[in-house]
């Protein structure tokens, strides 16, 4: 049991420091190995969301310091995203959540793809100028990821930072940073929504806490010396990677 909790351990470290230099969570790639080692699925559920908020408090720390969060945008996406998370977490049980992860690998592949083909300058794309930022789509987006990933049991900043490049319109790393940072608050609003139907595995979620920390810290200090292309490259392949595994989940 010892090995598998080490193996856990690593796997959740290699999980945070990329997320981290992208601004991703990354749950649905640390879900299956949490499954593997937690009481029940439920737990597992709960425990991942623990932990992806642990990740995602400790990278939004580093993206705060080196001025990569957008507070305005923040304060219009968090809130849809908190009451919808709690939301989503009450409902966890009553939605077919292989056909949503299905539809989520889907939007994911196509993301990836998407962004992969992204250039800096693209008409309608990320500008610097905030009054120009679509306030709107972010409220929109924001309430409607955070119910999916409620349901899941996923923070799923992997479908917010496609939502604030291509329709909000911010920039690459400040994006990453106020993605983080909403994802802290949807993981913590998440696990509370669990809460009233199973409680987390709590020794999945500090061992997983533990080693998620350190690697979200590392990741989170190379974001910014990436340029917006590769950084926005960067993210693409994450998501592709979490395309393939969120499809695998779902099949599962």
């Amino acid at each position: 049991m010892a090995v598998e909790y080490v193996a856990f351990a690593a796997w959740c470290f290699a999980v945070a420091f990329a997320g981290g230099l992208v601004g991703l969570v990354l749950g649905n790639l640390r879900l299956p190995a949490t499954l593997l080692i937690a009481a029940s699925p439920a737990a597992a559920t709960g425990a991942n969301l623990v932990v992806s908020a642990a990740a995602a408090a400790t990278a939004s720390i580093a993206h705060i310091r080196a001025r990569r969060v957008n507070w305005r945008l923040f304060a219009w996406m968090a809130p849809p995203s908190i009451v919808a998370a709690v939301a989503g977490g009450y409902l966890s049980g009553v939605l077919p959540r292989g056909i949503l992860l299905g539809f989520i690998s889907a939007v994911l592949l196509y993301s990836g793809i998407d962004l992969w083909r992204w250039k800096p300058r693209a008409k309608g794309g990320p500008t610097d100028d905030p009054e120009k930022l679509d306030i709107r789509a972010a409220v929109i987006t924001g309430g409607a990821i955070g119910l999916r990933g409620g349901i899941v049991g996923l923070i799923l900043g992997s479908l917010r930072m496609p939502a604030l490049l291509r329709f909000v319109g911010e920039v690459p790393h400040r994006a990453v940073g106020t993605n983080v940072t909403v994802g802290f608050c949807v993981g913590i609003a998440g696990a509370l929504g669990h809460l009233p139907s199973a409680t987390p595995d709590w020794k999945a979620a500090a061992v997983g806490s533990a080693a998620s920390i350190p690697g979200a810290l590392l990741g989170s200090r190379i974001t910014g010396r990436l340029s917006p292309a590769q950084l926005v490259r960067a993210v693409a392949v994450v998501l592709l990677i979490a395309a393939v595994a969120t499809a695998a989940e779902a099949i599962i």
